[in-house]
């Protein structure tokens, strides 16, 4: 029987605590170390090589969705499922574009939570062929042309700020520390862009910076 590596990063203590007891029930996973924030996962990610980490999409310094990007392009080896209690298919989406092999409700069933993981670790399992057809339709879905939407250039400079943010994941707080405004002016600006493009929410708005390669740039 495989053993899987699994490095947790949560920054509650609790959830920590909660998720080592589950998996610890199982002996395919062996918990080698915890993090606190994204970008102690990152480095542990070096020092400890996991098969396996799992990280809340909601942690300090580094968020789930930054550390799935740095650990992909420094140790695309790892496998990396993101933790959230919401099932915000703007998440999904960008986890799954950072390199994140999965994405995991914290409400599942504990059962649920040792399935999901043993396919996605198993490749050759008929649950992760499954899984795998189901997100890519779902993201063609999401990234297919659409005939005569507006185009970038009609948002500001601050607003594509904004839209990259998004794209990146970020919630309102998080787009208004990073571009030092305050956090209506952030609910003020994402009102107007989506009237600008006609779009009704950030899952769309999520998507049209994908299909316009609206991306944060690599540092």
């Amino acid at each position: 029987m495989n053993q899987y590596r699994v490095l947790i990063a949560d920054d509650h203590p609790m959830a920590r605590m909660a998720i080592r007891s589950l998996l610890e029930d199982d002996k395919s996973f062996q918990i080698i170390g915890e993090a606190t924030n994204g970008q102690e996962a990152y480095v542990l990610c070096g020092n400890l090589q996991p098969d396996l980490v799992l990280l809340d999409i909601s942690m300090p310094v580094w968020n789930g969705l930054m550390a799935t990007r740095e650990i992909k392009k420094n140790y695309p080896h790892i496998k990396v499922v993101i933790l959230s209690v919401s099932d915000d298919v703007a998440d999904l989406f960008t986890a799954i574009q950072y390199g994140a092999q999965g994405y995991l409700l914290k409400n599942l069933d504990p059962d649920d939570w040792v399935t999901y993981l043993h396919a996605l670790l198993d490749e050759d399992s008929d649950v992760s062929r499954k899984m795998a057809a189901r997100l890519l339709n779902h993201f063609r879905k999401e990234t297919k042309a659409v005939p005569d939407e507006p185009k970038p250039e009609v948002l500001t400079p601050r607003e594509r700020e904004i839209v990259i943010r998004v794209a990146a994941g970020d919630t309102n707080r998080e787009i208004s520390e990073h571009l030092f405004i305050a956090e209506n002016t952030v609910k003020n600006h994402l009102k107007n862009i989506l009237e600008k493009l006609a779009l009704a929410n950030r899952v769309q708005l999520a998507a049209y910076a994908t299909r316009h390669g609206l991306f944060p740039k690599q540092d």
